[in-house]
């Protein structure tokens, strides 16, 4: 069964998390470090902001696949996909800031609000959505 907003969804993820790599790799590289932050600040939170995408991200990416395969594609699910990616790199660049800052806030607030979405769309789903499954050739000669 093709997924094509879950797959479109999953590359993006894939390009955001190898982004998100770069960025500390680079003051790594510049900083000459293997390990941990060094002391840098800016480092510690491009880290921290990289390590909270992957915290988050493969829950999403479940919930995508799981709901796409129960209801099909939907206008929806295209815009909440959007909405993840454009929020996980606000929040990215809202971590580069020393103080609290609104790209941040905005950017997990977001991402906070289409997990809750998502859950609740994958429990209607569950409970509520059924859509016919096609018959197995097998099964299909005992109907």
């Amino acid at each position: 069964m093709l997924l094509p907003i879950t797959l479109t969804f999953a590359a993006a993820c894939a390009l955001l998390n190898l982004w998100l790599a770069i960025r500390c790799s680079r003051i790594r590289i510049g900083d000459k470090l293997l390990h941990g932050d060094g002391g840098n600040s800016l480092l510690a939170r491009r880290m921290r902001a990289h390590a909270n995408f992957i915290e988050y991200t493969p829950i999403v990416l479940i919930l995508f696949a799981l709901i796409e395969m129960a209801m099909g594609e939907s206008l929806w699910l295209w815009g909440t996909a959007l909405a993840y990616v454009v929020a996980r790199a606000a929040h990215a660049f809202g971590m580069d800031a020393d103080k609290p800052s609104a790209l941040r806030a905005g950017g997990i607030m977001i991402n906070w609000a289409v997990l809750l979405a998502l859950a609740v769309w994958a429990l209607t789903a569950a409970y509520s959505c059924t859509r016919e499954l096609p018959v197995p050739p097998s099964m299909a000669a005992l109907s």
